[in-house]
């Protein structure tokens, strides 16, 4: 393939990742926005594959049809609570992907035929590609075993942390001058120190991170793996990679400070691994006191029948019952009976940005109806029954009224405000950040015990009855 062909398929896919990105902006053109990704993903590696001085190509075509089959089985085999795992994991590829990049780049004998600045500008991208990578490689391992319940999901903290942190990275600045100062291939040693480094640190700055904002730390390892990808591209002159790795690196920083807006946190805390450490403000945890009371299926159809306004709020539990399709039924029903029914989501909702989003729409529930948590606040005075299904920390009144608490200073859908609140839970055990919920014992809450999808689909037969 020419050169010019392969530019203009190059630039020609860069578009469709962009209309990709434009149409993953909304639930209603999100299926259009995958599709151009496919497609630009398809151009893009088949020009490549075709282009100039690419040689190998039936083990290369080899690699890509097991590789493809490998991700079709595993794909189809992973359930959408698992979602946030797979996604963590993936990144870790990428990760990984542009470490062998630098390595193989500066082992090539191509590399040391350059010439002053040009051969120190891609000592330094081959440097820093292997340095965004090897983090960006272990912190999303440690993501996904603290996702999958591996490792702990509390936050690893210890003093002088961030010391440690700072120091390892002034290492890595000289270790990088040291490098770019050798002859050949005499820095691989100040370049596989420097990796060790770095897969350290990647490991040190998740640890540190609490369970409860793992979704947060899910979207900036997205935008990590789009730096490292970038630098992959610089590494190997190839402009397609750069653009796309920037797509991603820069789509994922903008979603991850949204969600450290939604929640409250420092953006920079994120990327300097203090995000879910201690609370600002400490102290004696607030005593939680109360009663807690529950109800039985028949007592909930009861009090939905005699509402007018009902707030259905979806988390974790949700998901792992795969309730979403009873309970669209169960809202099909009351909005037939003349019922307002609207879902409230909550921006980390999940384990995953959007995870909520996705299982409800996969049930067709309207768009229309599906609500962010800024957008329902204010109108839960005025309802009067809240359902939160298999959520927690996102309705936890710990978030603005206690300082000891780890999730303080995080906005909450306040559902304690409307007229009666039915929370189904298995149990009464604590969020994934492992705070106990006061909501529980608030004098308008009620408890309903058991599997999210065989409540409602209890709920919904005394309905319709």
């Amino acid at each position: 393939m020419a050169i010019g062909i392969q530019t203009a398929a190059y630039l020609f896919a860069s578009i469709l990742f962009i209309l990709s990105l434009g149409g993953l902006s909304s639930q209603e053109s999100a299926k259009r926005g995958v599709f151009y990704g496919i497609t630009g993903m398809a151009i893009a590696i088949l020009a490549t594959i075709m282009g100039q001085h690419v040689h190998g190509h039936v083990y290369i075509i080899s690699a890509i049809t097991i590789a493809s089959v490998i991700g079709i089985l595993l794909a189809r085999k992973v359930e959408m609570t698992s979602m946030p795992q797979l996604v963590a994991i993936l990144h870790s590829f990428v990760g990984l992907a542009a470490v062998l990049v630098g390595f193989g780049s500066y082992l090539d004998p191509h590399t040391h035929t350059l010439q002053g600045a040009a051969h120190n500008i891609h000592l330094t991208e081959v440097y820093i590609g292997i340095f965004i990578g090897s983090v960006t490689f272990t912190g999303s391992i440690i993501a996904w075993g603290k996702l999958e319940g591996k490792i702990r999901s509390k936050a690893l903290l210890y003093t002088g942390r961030h010391a440690v942190n700072l120091i390892l990275l002034l290492i890595t600045i000289v270790l990088g001058v040291l490098f770019a100062q050798q002859e050949g291939t005499d820095g691989l040693l100040y370049l596989i120190i420097m990796t060790a480094i770095a897969c350290f640190i990647g490991v040190m700055l998740v640890m540190a991170i609490g369970g409860g904002d793992m979704p947060v730390v899910v979207s900036m390892l997205n935008s990590y793996s789009g730096w490292a990808a970038s630098a992959a591209g610089f590494m190997l002159g190839n402009d397609l990679l750069i653009v796309t790795g920037a797509l991603v690196g820069s789509s994922g920083a903008i979603l991850s400070i949204h969600m450290c807006h939604a929640m409250n946190r420092s953006f920079i805390s994120v990327i300097l691994g203090g995000f879910g450490n201690a609370p600002a403000v400490k102290g004696e945890a607030k005593t939680i006191e109360g009663e807690v009371t529950s109800l039985n299926h028949e007592e909930v159809a009861a009090l939905l029948k005699e509402a007018k306004s009902v707030v259905i709020v979806p988390g974790y539990g949700m998901a792992v019952a795969k309730a979403q399709y009873p309970i669209y039924e169960m809202v099909q029903t009351l909005r037939k009976a003349g019922k307002n029914v609207r879902f409230a989501i909550h921006p980390v909702a999940g384990r995953l940005p959007g995870h909520m989003n996705v299982l409800l729409a996969e049930a067709n529930v309207p768009y229309d109806i599906v609500l962010e948590m800024d957008e329902i606040n204010e109108d839960m005075p005025d309802t009067d029954v809240v359902m939160v299904i298999g959520a927690n920390d996102v309705v936890n009144p710990s978030a603005l009224d206690d300082p000891a608490s780890s999730i303080y200073g995080m906005p909450v859908i306040q559902v304690w405000k409307a007229e009666k609140v039915i929370i189904m839970k298995r149990s009464m055990s604590a969020g994934y950040s492992g705070e106990d919920n006061p909501l529980f014992y608030k004098p308008n809450s009620e408890m309903l015990y058991g599997d999210a999808k065989d409540s409602v689909e209890k709920i919904l037969g005394f309905l319709k009855a």
